[in-house]
């Protein structure tokens, strides 16, 4: 977004209408407002919020392509004006549904989403949005045979629009996390995979080239899921050739990097982490504050057992690193260690990572990495040094 979408000179029309804000949620000043404030849950998350009262106007999750975006602004301001709440019965319950929806409460928001799709007209222009906002509120409270069917019956009218990648590829993750023995789960997941399929094939959709890589990683655990080695790497091959297509037309590093992690995963499926090597040392040196080309190169590295290539690197990132991010470096270097048969660097590592959480602010310490380190360390303590998967 940051490299494709805010860099458009469309969206200086908006200069005076709203004051923009980003919060870098590594931050520890940020991590009460991320969290129980604004009740952040996943990255990225695009807020309008209402500056008399600062509450959540407008939350939209996920990237976002520039139209989309355009029509979150406008939503927000007709909240914010109270023109949206004058509307239609469809406008009306739209209003009370994205309300909720920005106080995080999505078991309410998924309600009056239902409520606002039911009473809109055939050429709602707010259907996709309203469609891919319930689809999200139904996934996070775990309501997944509901949000896979919501998927099956909102794609034909979706199919050719912007909403149709999320909705395929997120209708089969919630299909896919239905029980194996649930009677329906066969149908959806193939009905949906077969979507999701069709939306990767179609390479005229406008869409966020994250909702795109996002489609081929719902294709790639699909076939993972039915143990289809094959047509898994037939997915990761495609996967990498659309990331490279992407990279190659970046105009900037800033967009070129954009692709970085999801090649870089491509890459790993492939068991070819060699082919991630040139793009971040390329990624690091054009962009030198950037903690993520050294932290990722320590990861290609360690896969590769280039055990001190991959120290280096981590020491390169670690030195840029800051909040919870840092959790993760660590772990991967302590499994270098651990490559590199030093079981007491490993677990020495692991107890520098557990004094990191500590020092967190309460709202970022995360309860299931720690109890992770704790294991970990466990283990190689007694005895078992085999690297972590």
């Amino acid at each position: 977004m940051r490299a494709y979408v805010f860099t458009d000179k469309s969206l200086s029309r908006h200069a005076g209408r709203f004051v923009w804000l980003e919060l870098d949620s590594e931050k520890s000043k940020n991590a009460s407002i991320m969290k129980k404030t604004l009740a952040v849950q996943a990255l990225p998350t695009f807020l309008v919020l209402d500056p008399n009262t600062g509450k959540v106007l407008i939350r939209w999750v996920g990237g976002a392509t520039l139209p989309q975006f355009q029509r979150l602004l406008e939503d927000g301001l007709l909240a914010f004006d109270g023109r949206a709440g004058k509307g239609s019965p469809a406008d009306q319950a739209l209003v009370r549904a994205d309300g909720l929806y920005g106080q995080a409460d999505y078991a309410g928001a998924a309600a009056a989403y239902r409520e606002a799709l039911a009473a809109a007209p055939a050429e709602w222009p707010r259907y996709g949005r309203s469609v891919e906002s319930l689809l999200f509120s139904l996934q996070t409270t775990e309501k997944f045979e509901d949000a896979a069917k919501l998927a099956r019956e909102a794609f034909p009218r979706l199919r050719r629009t912007v909403s149709a990648a999320n909705l395929a590829a997120t209708g089969l993750d919630c299909a896919l996390s239905l029980p194996p023995d649930h009677p329906d789960r066969r149908e959806l997941a193939d009905t949906l995979e077969a979507w999701t399929r069709e939306v990767a094939a179609d390479t005229t959709l406008e869409m966020a080239a994250d909702d795109r890589s996002g489609v081929y990683i719902g294709l790639l655990t699909a076939r993972q899921e039915a143990k289809d080695s094959v047509g898994a790497h037939a997915v990761a091959e495609q996967w990498a050739d659309f990331l490279e297509s992407a990279a190659v037309k970046a105009r900037t590093p800033e967009e070129r990097a954009v692709f970085d992690s999801h090649r870089m995963s491509a890459y790993g499926e492939l068991g070819r982490y060699e082919r991630a090597i040139p793009m971040l040392q390329a990624s690091e040196r054009d962009l030198p504050g950037d903690y993520n080309p050294p932290a990722r190169l320590s990861v290609v590295y360690r896969n590769l057992k280039s055990w001190d290539e991959a120290l280096a690197a981590s020491d390169r990132a670690l030195k840029l690193a800051y909040g919870p991010r840092k959790l993760g470096m660590l772990s991967n270097r302590a499994e270098i260690y651990v490559g590199m048969a030093d079981t007491s660097a490993a677990v020495k590592t692991l107890n520098d990572a557990l004094g990191e959480a500590a020092a967190l602010p309460a709202d970022q310490q995360p309860a299931r990495t720690v109890a992770a380190f704790k294991k970990r360390i466990q283990t190689l303590q007694g005895g078992s040094a085999a690297p972590a998967k």
